[in-house]
């Protein structure tokens, strides 16, 4: 609790740049200025506090960042001051190589490539209350959101049942809700480490890969946030569950070579979804054949519209933790930070789970107070970082089932529907539902059949269309 203020105001970073590009290829970064510069008077929502607050406020003090080798990380250099301060801002090193190591040679490495492997069956099987056979740490090659080459992990969980159906054994993919800012709050590290206080809840509840293991499927549970934990960046995202795909193909062609793979997600696990779905074709043509459905539920799809519905209430915490996760791959949004923010997004915030920075909601302040220019929302910056957010106009390779609450108010139904509709346009198999209730009475109210659908999917069932 003794950080919410200073969550608050750090995370309150300017919405303008909630970037992303529309497919697989990265758009243009816009002019970077320098984190020193000075900006117009503010004349929006807190006129001159803005300007107070960096006159009142020195800069941190930030270490200058290292001479960059190897291929550019970025389309265009940083400015120094801005690597700089982009570096203070990653997540902490956690002490375990699998998560915290950049392998050497990362770039010479195929997409998808596995890196490591640790048997972490002794720490799974106790979280997993019935008899699995395997449980995989898998540390792969990926792309971040530039292009360029990364790293992720992913845990794969194999029933210890054989697969009672026809074929080779399916795959649940099981993008969860990760929706946090440190490396100690993925899924992989509570299988590998085992439960520790901020293990989230939403690992186990809804329980799909318990239900998913008992039906006979392997699991695979992607940590899609990638080693800079770029929350709600659907670029990283995507990749990063594309290529645990990949990766689990290549490590066990046999047992999986030739298997069904159906993805879900909901709330944040839904960014990860929407991402994976329109960059198959761009990014992992041949995982349009393997990709049987993807079922995507509470789905965060136009930031637009969040910045409208999360902004300067109780949701606030939340909408402020994915500026700052999207920001460590997108600089654009920490260079617009005014001092106050770039403290408080260097310090131990930036280590925080979603149950810590979220509480910051109860303050309900506007994200514009954080930012060192005026009205960040709606610049032309936000209207173009909006549209390439949604990816719009981009195909999905599966069939889809959406679901959204029909009175949900901090991710209201019209983004759901809009992807529906867009999806439908193009052509895509899909199915929508509107479900009674707001975000966590959706969530639960729309599981059962969502879950049915990605079954009938994995059973090789094909999907109907009700466009």
């Amino acid at each position: 609790m003794r950080y919410l203020p200073a969550i608050a105001v750090a995370l309150l970073v300017g919405g303008t740049v909630l970037a992303g590009p529309a497919a697989a290829e990265p758009i243009p970064a816009p002019p970077l200025p320098d984190v020193s510069g000075e900006f117009p008077a503010p004349s929006g929502l807190l006129p001159g506090l803005q300007q107070l607050i960096d006159q009142v406020i020195p800069p941190p003090p930030i270490a200058p960042a290292p001479e960059p080798t190897g291929p550019a990380r970025q389309v265009a250099p940083l400015p120094p001051s801005l690597a700089a301060l982009r570096l203070a801002t990653l997540p902490s090193a956690v002490g375990d190589p699998m998560f915290d190591l950049r392998p050497a040679g990362l770039d010479d490495l195929l997409e998808g490539q596995v890196i490591d492997v640790r048997d972490v069956r002794a720490t799974a099987a106790p979280l997993m209350l019935l008899p699995i056979a395997r449980a995989l740490l898998v540390k792969y090659r990926t792309t971040d959101a530039h292009g360029g080459a990364s790293y992720a992990t992913a845990t794969l969980i194999v029933p210890a049942a054989d697969w009672p159906g026809p074929g080779p054994r399916p795959v649940v993919v099981n993008n969860l809700p990760i929706d946090a800012l440190g490396r100690i709050c993925t899924p992989g590290y509570t299988l590998a480490h085992g439960l520790h206080p901020d293990t989230s809840t939403t690992d186990f509840v809804p329980p799909t890969t318990h239900i998913a293991a008992l039906r006979g499927y392997a699991v695979l549970i992607p940590d899609h946030e990638g080693p800079s934990m770029a929350y709600a960046e659907p670029i990283v995202a995507g990749h990063a569950v594309l290529d645990s795909i990949r990766a689990v193909r290549g490590l066990l062609p046999d047992e999986f070579g030739a298997s069904r793979f159906g993805i879900v997600g909901y709330s944040g696990g839904a960014i990860a979804t929407h991402g994976a779905v329109k960059l198959i074709a761009s990014y992992a043509p041949e995982l349009a054949q393997v990709v049987a459905g993807a079922a995507l539920g509470g789905v965060p799809a136009d930031y637009e519209i969040l910045a409208r519905s999360m902004n300067g209430n109780l949701a606030s915490g939340v909408f402020m933790g994915a500026v700052l996760g999207i920001g460590r791959e997108r600089p654009e949004i920490l260079a617009r930070m005014n001092n106050l923010a770039q403290w408080v997004a260097t310090s131990p915030v930036k280590d925080m789970c979603g149950s810590s920075y979220g509480l910051a909601g109860v303050l309900m302040l506007p994200i514009d107070i954080a930012a060192n220019y005026p009205d960040p929302l709606h610049s032309t910056l936000a209207m173009e970082i909006y549209r390439a957010t949604r990816m719009e106009g981009v195909k999905s390779a599966a069939p889809l089932y959406i679901y959204n609450g029909e009175q949900e108010f901090w991710i209201p139904a019209d983004g759901a529907r809009n992807l529906y509709q867009e999806q439908c346009r193009l052509g895509v198999p899909a199915v929508y539902r509107s479900v009674l209730g707001e975000h966590i009475i959706a969530g639960a109210l729309g599981y059962p059949e969502a879950m049915l659908w990605l079954d009938a999917r994995l059973r090789g069932i094909p999907a109907a269309d009700e466009c």
